[in-house]
């Protein structure tokens, strides 16, 4: 693979300033968490000797999106400081570039230990393919932090167009503008991670080619946003609540939910840097109970309402609760005529769904994305062939195993298989982790 500049790789405009909705998608530089924790869970006590951390204080990382919800609830309910880790420092990063540029540095150089990230971004950051001068820095994965929780909102003057989850249905219009020199414009947050497949992978399978029929961009989200109030943006790849904000606000409306394209697909991850790993073992295995605590909590019906309002806090997300709460009950307002979902099975979850475990990290779920990397071009084709060495020295689900069983998860939520099996896609494709060639071959659409 080719070295990729940073310019290349991420282009970063100035935020708009003013309304509200804008606050909190992009979010501000990197700051430490200022709120003071609420702790429901009870202190640090009678931590068995041999599971007693190594240190007490990790610098994570996050973007204001409802992916990173179990980190920022692990420390304000105190499930962190329950298991030992009592000075976590929760740390809003400014977007996914800077992200990756703190995690490079490290915490003891003003950066971050690792925190929240798009997949496959541990791989690539590990692989020195987006790091400064093709460094490799070895991250470990650790846990997925939460299923579903994204959308592709489309601006408002392309309604009436039959955009929608099949876009089969809209395909001649939408290589109608390429010809015609005003080619449908879309963006994502970070290249070559979850919100750009996402989006590739709804227009490929309505026959559109996201490489030559439309214009794929890397666009902060705040800007996006701005930029579809003004009519210059068509579309918008990320997470909630804004692409469902946006449908509300009347800017644009929700072409389809991740939710329908794939249910229960893999989101976001929690990746340390495995170096930090390496040297705290037990601290890592107290982060990921804390992590796996608040997950539980987070995935109650009950306590969205709460979650809402914790998120919603200035050094998180700095929007109204009421801005956060309908998309984490799962009720969406569609737009452009299509019917409103309320349907909590299709909101974001943390810790279990029809699939089994949410938290564990599938190792086949990481092969889904290298498979899909080798599908656009953004991985050369040998990764298949090696992919499975690869991700045995990036996941650790072995890690989350041995935190879960410390913590007294039953047996029936520890998963036997380090494979979730058979993934299955709204246009009928199915992905066999024991085969990913063959799912490769089946795309009609593709660079590989």
């Amino acid at each position: 693979m080719t070295s990729l500049s940073r310019r290349k790789f991420i282009y970063v405009g100035a935020a708009s300033t003013g309304a509200v909705l804008l606050k909190g998608c992009l979010g501000n530089p990197p700051e430490p968490t200022t709120s003071q924790a609420t702790p429901d869970a009870a202190p640090a006590a009678n931590i068995p000797p041999e599971q007693a951390p190594e240190v007490s204080t990790i610098k994570l990382g996050f973007l204001p999106i409802v992916e990173s919800a179990p980190l920022i609830v692990a420390k304000e309910k105190g499930f962190f400081a329950k298991y030992g880790i009592t000075d976590v420092e929760v740390s809003k990063q400014a977007n996914w570039g800077a992200a990756r540029d703190n995690v490079e540095i490290g915490s003891a150089a003003g950066g971050v230990d690792g925190g929240q990230w798009q997949m496959p971004m541990p791989y690539l950051i590990s692989e020195g393919l987006i790091t400064k001068n093709n460094v490799k820095i070895p991250m470990y994965v650790l846990a997925m932090l939460n299923t579903q929780g994204n959308g592709i909102a489309i601006a408002e003057k392309q309604a009436g167009k039959n955009i929608g989850l099949d876009m089969s249905k809209a395909k001649d219009y939408i290589v109608g503008l390429q010809k015609g020199g005003t080619p449908f414009r879309a963006a994502y947050t970070f290249p070559r991670a979850n919100q750009d497949l996402w989006i590739r992978y709804w227009l490929a399978a309505g026959g559109i080619n996201p490489d030559s029929d439309v214009s794929l961009l890397t666009v902060p989200a705040a800007q996006t946003v701005a930029n579809m109030k003004t009519g210059s943006m068509d579309g918008f790849s990320t997470g909630d609540p804004w692409p469902a904000r946006i449908a509300k606000d009347k800017i644009g409306f929700l072409a389809a939910l991740t939710a329908q394209i794939w249910p229960y697909h893999p989101e976001e991850y929690l990746a340390i840097r495995a170096d930090w790993v390496d040297k705290n073992p037990k601290a890592t295995k107290a982060l990921l109970k804390g992590v796996m605590e608040a997950q539980q909590w987070c995935d109650k019906l009950e306590n969205r309402a709460e979650l809402a309002a914790i998120l919603a806090k200035a050094a998180y997300f700095n929007v109204p609760a009421a801005v956060l709460e309908p998309t984490l009950k799962g009720e969406y307002q569609m737009g452009d005529g299509k019917p409103e979902i309320k349907d909590f099975e299709k909101a974001v979850l943390y810790w279990k769904s029809p699939r089994g475990s949410v938290s564990y990290p599938y190792q086949s779920l990481d092969l889904w994305f290298i498979t899909e990397s080798v599908r656009w071009g953004f991985l050369p084709p040998e990764y298949l062939n090696t992919a499975k060495t690869l991700i045995g020295k990036v996941n650790r689900e072995d890690l989350w195993k041995e935190a879960a069983q410390e913590a007294g998860i039953p047996a029936a939520d520890i998963p036997a298989n380090t494979s979730r099996g058979v993934e299955k896609f709204f246009d009928g494709k199915e992905f066999n982790p024991d085969n990913p060639k063959a799912y490769l071959d089946s795309l009609a659409i593709k660079k590989a």
